[in-house]
């Protein structure tokens, strides 16, 4: 089928978009209350960041009384895969992926891969019709974007941003731009005076707390190992080019002048997560590093980029990083016992075996957010927590990692984004999930959620978003059963099931609300 085409749809009661955990919950979730659903994921498997190298609940930031429904079923099964008798909030990619695929398979619920939206048209408020990439046109009666991207919702004309608000716009002082309170030491400029690679501009040139149309960076989380009957060599990157490392260069050099001692550590955050596997090691982007995996500035266009300029930055961000690794392990500026450390490191064999143990997914930590019946703030998820239409909760950290990188002189950058502030349980509304009536009538977005960018940053947990995605699923199967726009789905019979489903909407008397942080801990 050609997209255009008046040829017979396929027609299902709800189709999801994205399969990521808040999708595959979702789906699950739906299908689970007896209705046809059909999961379409772009990539060539399921499960976005717990299958693609982020192996944990982040369960070490959150109050986890707040988990429940099919997010804490998940757990459990996980638990199960490792002989355990209660939830894992740490494990392997290949683990997720496998559990994921059980679920699905139990709740036959249809997926389709390798397809993206093309099209969808929208008439009188309604969804009528999803016109893939490959061509497939399909109909439901609700449909659910639980991406990351939020594609689906954007095509359906819905409203949305992208970026970060000024302190102004809702009265957020954690919002805008946001300078660390020092800056590094480091050279900022070539022997021609131009800003070094990573560098966005000149501190002065920007307003800390101004609106900024910049999300927080990307990186890649890698799944390593130094044990020689699992480790795959790293490859060498393609076009390598030493001079986007010249910032780290420089630090390093200083360092050695100095008389420190630099660790691999100083710069890769390395992690033993999975139960029973001492011979994997998770690798993030290390956020007091002078440079890490985080890609400044190469995330900049993609929230709202073309599918093409998409693959593109992906393709940027796996260039940077194996060029950092490379440069780490062969640069002579770098310190031999840094080198050596790097070099014995490789990619862990049996992750990602399709893909040259490679993570299938980005991790994109933020792209578009909906602007939706209601927008979740920072006065919602630190002080106006209780929500009647409760439908999860949330507890994570506010935590934004870094943006951009400023020059303040010729010796001295500026990092720019960073938010870490304990996290308090709250109540996530279901309005936040749901569009404005007047924009569309039969879509929930639990993925690019009604968040300003400083709640976002506790929402964004995939064990959050699979909770939010339990929720539109369930209401999802009550709008579709009853034939209803989303925005007039009966709240209480929706609490009703989600409360069957063993999903957490309230608070319980004599736990704890916040976790308590020495004040130096918080920025």
């Amino acid at each position: 089928m050609r997209a255009g085409d008046d040829m017979a749809m396929v027609a299902y009661d709800v189709v999801v978009y994205g399969g990521v955990p808040s999708g595959i919950a979702a789906a699950v979730a739906a299908a689970r209350w007896g209705l046809s659903v059909l999961l379409v994921e772009p990539s060539a498997h399921v499960g976005g960041l717990s299958t693609s190298g982020l192996n944990t609940a982040e369960s070490e930031h959150m109050l986890t009384w707040t988990f429940g429904g099919l997010a804490q079923e998940f757990y459990r099964r996980v638990g199960r895969c490792y002989g355990v008798g209660r939830p894992t909030y740490y494990f392997e990619s290949s683990v997720a992926e496998r559990v994921f695929l059980q679920m699905l398979e139990e709740a036959d619920v249809t997926v389709w891969y390798g397809q993206r939206v093309a099209r969808v048209d929208v008439e009188d408020g309604w969804i009528r019709r999803l016109t893939l990439t490959g061509g497939e046109a399909v109909t439901a009666s609700t449909f659910v974007d639980a991406s990351y991207e939020g594609d689906l919702m954007a095509r359906a004309g819905v409203d949305y941003t992208y970026g970060r608000e000024g302190r102004e716009e809702f009265d957020e002082d954690l919002a805008g731009i946001r300078f660390d309170a020092e800056p590094r030491r480091a050279t900022t400029v070539d022997a021609d005076g131009r800003l070094l690679p990573g560098i966005s501009g000149w501190a002065h040139e920007v307003v800390p707390g101004a609106a900024d149309p910049t999300v927080m960076n990307y990186n890649w989380r890698l799944c390593f190992s130094n044990h020689p009957d699992n480790r795959v060599e790293i490859p060498e990157p393609d076009h390598y080019d030493r001079s986007r490392y010249a910032l780290l260069e420089h630090w390093l050099r200083e360092q050695v002048r100095a008389g420190r001692k630099v660790e691999l550590t100083d710069i890769l955050d390395l992690y033993q997560h999975a139960p029973g596997r001492p011979d994997k090691w998770e690798v993030n982007n290390k956020q007091d590093a002078i440079i890490s995996l985080g890609h400044l500035g190469a995330q900049v266009d993609y929230p709202d980029a073309d599918y093409t300029t998409r693959e593109q930055i992906v393709a940027e961000h796996k260039r940077y990083t194996l060029g950092l690794f490379y440069f780490l392990a062969n640069d002579t500026s770098v310190p031999e016992n840094v080198r050596a450390e790097m070099r014995r490191w490789g990619l862990a064999k049996d992750e990602f075996v399709d893909n040259g143990h490679w993570p299938y997914q980005l991790y994109v930590r933020e792209a578009r957010r909906m602007r939706g019946a209601y927008v979740m703030t920072q006065h919602d998820v630190c002080h106006d927590r209780r929500k009647p239409d409760a439908v999860a909760m949330g507890s994570h950290f506010i935590d934004s990692h870094h943006v951009q990188r400023f020059a303040v002189s010729e010796s001295e950058f500026i990092n720019e984004g960073r938010i870490w502030r304990a996290g308090w349980a709250y109540q996530i509304p279901y309005r936040a999930l749901t569009p404005k009536k007047h924009q569309c009538r039969n879509l929930l977005v639990p993925g690019a959620a009604s968040f300003t960018h400083v709640a976002f940053c506790t929402y964004r947990l995939e064990s959050t978003w699979m909770m939010a995605g339990h929720a539109a699923g369930v209401a999802a199967a009550i709008a579709s059963e009853a034939g209803l726009p989303v925005q007039e789905v009966d709240v209480a019979e929706l609490q009703r099931r989600l409360r069957q489903d063993g999903q957490v909407l309230d608070f319980v008397r004599g736990a704890p609300e916040r976790f308590t942080l020495d004040p130096g801990e918080e920025f």
